[in-house]
């Protein structure tokens, strides 16, 4: 079985840390006046994002701007979560984690918009590393977050030397994004309402289980273990 959790507003909160920090790169490269307003980011993928900010932004040739651009994200991220703390691992998140790690035919994972040093800087500022995790599908790993649970999928196959059914996925998020690009390849998907979607909403977006967090460890453990019918709650 392969587990796969989002990052933002799934396993964690930076509190507009990330958003700021991506202002704060396009300021630097392209001015004052770089704005980041209109530009929706919930569930997104960070190169898309950026693509939206060059185009709301007027600026040409976004392509050959995106590794500047990325380069100076990670810079300011890196420094906003050094020299305000503001990072939240939210309830729940780390002794889910740790229980699954326990379970020997559970592989767990991340399939996440971020890029793999931001999301790696994030993971580190909540207190929660990467080496929780034994493989990802970052944001940069493929063009739409419908194309990652194939990433996450051939990367088991790498890591454990054997292959894992679309069935055997579950995908663990915060936004209608995560449940369909988990129903899109016949996984299974938890929606958790710890982002900017509640539970009520992720449910009807077609998620098999939907939580309004993920404190109750062994509830989720037992749902995830034993698979029953979708249910909201």
């Amino acid at each position: 079985m392969l587990i796969l959790f989002d990052i933002d507003g799934t396993i964690l909160l930076t509190h507009g840390a990330g958003v700021h920090a991506m202002l704060d790169a396009g300021r630097e490269l392209f001015g004052p006046d770089f704005t980041f307003d209109g530009i929706e980011t919930s569930g997104r993928l960070d190169p898309l994002i950026w693509r939206d900010l060059a185009e709301r932004n007027g600026i040409g040739d976004a392509d050959s701007h995106h590794d500047a651009f990325r380069q100076a994200y990670r810079k300011y991220l890196s420094r906003r979560l050094t020299d305000n703390p503001q990072t939240q691992l939210l309830p729940g998140v780390r002794p889910l984690v740790e229980s699954l790690n326990g379970q020997a035919h559970v592989t767990v994972g991340l399939l996440t918009g971020n890029y793999p040093e931001t999301g790696q800087i994030k993971l580190t500022a909540a207190g929660l590393p990467y080496e929780h995790f034994q493989l990802a599908a970052w944001g940069s790993d493929a063009p739409t977050r419908r194309d990652l649970p194939p990433v996450a999928m051939q990367r088991y196959t790498e890591v454990r030397g054997d292959t894992v059914a679309a069935e055997s996925v579950l995908i663990i998020g915060d936004t209608p994004h995560d449940v369909d690009c988990a129903k899109f390849h016949g996984c299974r998907v938890i929606g958790v309402g710890t982002g900017r979607f509640t539970a009520a909403q992720l449910f009807e977006a077609g998620a098999d289980h939907a939580l309004d967090n993920l404190q109750h460890t062994e509830d989720v453990l037992d749902w995830i273990l034993k698979t029953p019918d979708p249910v909201a709650e």
